[in-house]
């Protein structure tokens, strides 16, 4: 009996085949690094947005816990080295509540206008209204300063104010970017 040995020979990848590893490796590499910035900045424009909302609902809850018969308030906070501090209203500054109640109420302040669906929104495109607007620079987020502005309807009739509706848009000022105005509609009555 004859032993026989077989040679086995071993075949490595060739250069064309390691290239094109290497190419659809570094291109898959390309295409996942690209989405690291496009990610951190959606993040960025989220928690902006979220800031313009929460912004707007406790603006939206100082205004609805004034009395009926008040017309103006100002913000009882104590400023932390800036003006813009306070957050509902500038300290010293008089904020707007609306004037004596109509039937049908007539709008005091930033007036909104309606979109898609009858919703009614602040319209940042047009002057702001004194007492019914102010800037506001979140000290914790130095990012950028956010644009508020609201608007008043009054119910009731020539004795009493029986009822408010305030709409509230906050819209963050400056960066780049589209951001998107933030409004909320509420009524109280009593």
């Amino acid at each position: 009996m004859q032993h026989t040995k077989r040679i086995r020979t071993q075949r490595g990848f060739t250069l064309m085949e390691v290239l094109v590893a290497s190419a659809v490796l570094l291109i898959g590499i390309v295409a996942v690094a690209q989405l690291v910035p496009v990610s951190v900045g959606l993040d960025a424009n989220n928690r902006r947005d979220t800031t313009s909302l929460v912004i707007a609902q406790r603006e939206m809850d100082a205004l609805m816990s004034q009395p009926m018969a008040n017309t103006t308030f100002q913000d009882a906070c104590t400023p932390a080295g800036s003006p813009n501090t306070c957050f509902t209203c500038p300290f010293n500054a008089v904020c707007n509540l609306g004037g004596a109640a109509a039937n049908p109420p007539a709008c005091a302040g930033n007036c909104p206008t309606l979109n898609i669906g009858n919703r009614p929104f602040i319209n940042f495109n047009a002057a702001a209204v004194a007492g019914y607007s102010f800037n506001y620079t979140d000290p914790n987020d130095t990012s950028g300063s956010y644009d508020i502005r609201w608007a008043v309807f009054a119910y009731g009739n020539a004795a009493a104010t029986y009822g408010k509706r305030f709409v509230v848009g906050v819209r963050r000022i400056g960066g780049n970017g589209a951001f998107l105005p933030i409004s909320l509609d509420s009524m109280v009555e009593k």
